[in-house]
């Protein structure tokens, strides 16, 4: 089957007996050709199969009408949200979208970066792996003046946009909950802690602790390279064993608080009257869960949309752009069966059956 041939604008020239340069021009909006002529010429291209060489433009004008996402994994309900607000954003101002993911692999984002950079992107909206520390290969953006916002697991120091929750109070009112639901020992299943999300949530859960004079029991933080599934299980497993059980468990996100909830009912450790938990992120898996887990809610579409808005704006220079500028948005702690012991009177909380 011989390849069909590509049309350029040489040929719908050639048909409607124009110059190429007027094609050019038509299918570009410019003022200097007629209206009349303009849907003449697009209407021919439509027809004859005619597509834009965007790259080649962006080549030309050193520009693209296209943003980057670089996450670390796709199949997370929260970074699905997340791509879910920077698409609709981006779509609305007329730019495409590119999507990679780095399977929390550092090796794999620096290669993700080199690829979106070479693809001449007007904007980059990024999430860290879990094993990023080198932070050099975004400054090929930042010294081309592409603007870049940083969502969720955000680095220090680098000339970007921030787009974060309050990670902090968030692990302390997660904490908090459960000792005002009457739990003396909670461990923390903590993520990697270079990380700037799992580090404060880690600071908030220590400082509830202490709070309410509370020790700090380094036995019962456990740090995950993941927090995933079969992690969560396993800690639980650790946990379960000691002499001196814990009666709460705070995960810093939801899988790993799920996994632990079926392994506690599946030795006969009653959720949550004998150990309560609350996980992190309000992931669809927590209100299916039995009992439903309780968690934080993250606004992980909002977040995507604000950090997308950010770089466009930047792009078309429509404000006074200050890089310092973190935009912290609000949680709230979402109780269900998984840690609800006693009646709540907490109004700044949601409650739902």
């Amino acid at each position: 089957m011989n390849k069909k041939k590509e049309i350029t604008i040489y040929d719908i020239a050639k048909k409607l007996n124009f110059s190429p340069s007027t094609i050019s021009r038509a299918l570009n909006d410019h003022h200097s050709i007629s209206d009349k002529t303009i849907k003449l010429i697009k209407a021919t291209s439509q027809t004859m199969g005619y597509r834009p060489n965007t790259i080649a433009a962006s080549l030309r004008n050193n520009k693209s009408k296209t943003l980057g996402i670089m996450i670390p994994r796709i199949n997370r309900p929260f970074t699905a949200s997340l791509i879910s607000g920077v698409e609709a954003t981006a779509r609305q101002a007329g730019f495409n979208v590119i999507i990679t993911q780095s399977n929390d692999s550092y090796e794999n984002e620096v290669n993700n970066a080199k690829a979106l950079y070479d693809s001449r992107i007007m904007g980059l909206v990024v999430s860290l792996a879990m094993e990023t520390k080198d932070l050099s290969h975004f400054q090929q953006f930042i010294d081309q003046g592409t603007p870049i916002a940083f969502v969720d697991r955000i680095p220090k120091g680098l000339d970007a946009y921030y787009v974060i929750i309050d990670n902090y109070m968030a692990g302390y009112n997660a904490t908090t909950h459960l000792i005002e639901q009457g739990c003396t020992r909670i461990a923390h299943f903590a993520g990697a802690q270079h990380r700037n999300i799992y580090n404060e949530r880690r600071k908030g859960y220590e400082d509830a602790l202490r709070a309410h004079d509370i020790t700090v029991d380094p036995e019962l933080i456990l740090e995950f390279s993941t927090l995933s599934s079969s992690e969560g299980k396993k800690a639980t497993k650790k946990l379960m064993k000691l002499v001196n059980p814990p009666d709460g468990i705070f995960s810093a996100n939801d899988t790993a608080a799920v996994s632990a909830i079926l392994y506690a009912k599946r030795h006969g450790v009653r959720v949550p009257e004998d150990l309560a938990v609350v996980g992190f992120n309000d992931d669809p898996i927590a209100s299916i869960v039995d009992p439903a887990l309780s968690t934080i809610t993250h606004p992980a579409q909002k977040m995507g949309k604000i950090a997308t808005q950010l770089v466009l704006d930047h792009s078309d220079k429509k404000q006074d752009i200050d890089l310092t500028d973190i935009k912290m948005l609000r949680t709230e702690l979402k109780i269900r069966a998984s840690s609800l012991r006693k009646k709540i009177s907490a109004t700044s909380v949601i409650l739902e059956g």
